[in-house]
């Protein structure tokens, strides 16, 4: 079956949103730092949105053990996270623009990556390397707003999970404890509750409603 056509994309999604609501949605550039368990699944959620253009950056590629909380098949084994959601996206809409970078995120490049998005999803797993991307582009990038996504380890409790405005220009989403009390048992539910709290944050910051 051929894929439907832009318009009928673009007639779903007012019918459900309605024109202004979809108008910016559309028009939005959205960054997302990292597709384990967090960016994957933020990364269709905002697809799904409407958003229009993802500009999406990880260094890694999927494996067997991501399955149990990653947006991935077992058919994309051993392909880039980049490339893998860029084909997950386009099977959902074709028409959502993704603008793909395969790289280690360091203070020297993630300026010119993400400068002209409106928000970027901080989805990394290492905690300095969350850290230096939240400074940096808070610093570097004085227009665009940060979502941050920290504390989602675990199971049950989901309520524990909440957003939090932490400054002008940073959200952090998550429980706010430690992966160590959890040993580090990472569960696609918390995840994917973050995820949902990241994806809804990015959406009310572009409708600038209160978070």
């Amino acid at each position: 079956m051929p894929a439907p056509y832009r318009s009928d994309y673009e007639a779903a999604r007012v019918q459900k949103h309605g024109n202004d609501v979809n108008d910016i949605l559309k028009n939005a550039t959205v960054g997302i730092a990292g597709l384990g368990g967090l960016g994957s699944n933020i990364a269709m959620m905002l697809s799904r949105a409407g958003v229009g253009k993802l500009v999406i950056a990880d260094h890694d590629t999927v494996d067997i053990s991501n399955m149990t909380r990653q947006n991935y098949y077992y058919r994309h084994l051993g392909m880039k996270k980049t490339d893998a959601t860029a084909e997950l996206i386009s099977f959902m809409d074709p028409n959502i623009e993704v603008e793909k970078h395969f790289m280690k995120l360091d203070p020297d490049n993630l300026e010119n990556i993400f400068k002209k998005c409106d928000i970027v999803c901080e989805a990394l797993d290492d905690p300095t390397e969350k850290a230096m991307l939240i400074n940096n582009l808070l610093i570097k990038c004085p227009d665009v707003v940060v979502v941050s996504g920290s504390g989602m380890a675990g199971y049950g409790k989901s309520n524990d999970i909440r957003t939090e405005h932490a400054m002008k220009r940073l959200y952090v989403c998550g429980d706010g404890i430690d992966m160590e009390f959890w040993n580090s048992v990472m569960m696609s539910p918390r995840v994917n509750i973050c995820a949902g709290h990241m994806a809804n944050t990015v959406i009310a910051v572009l409708m600038n409603k209160k978070v």
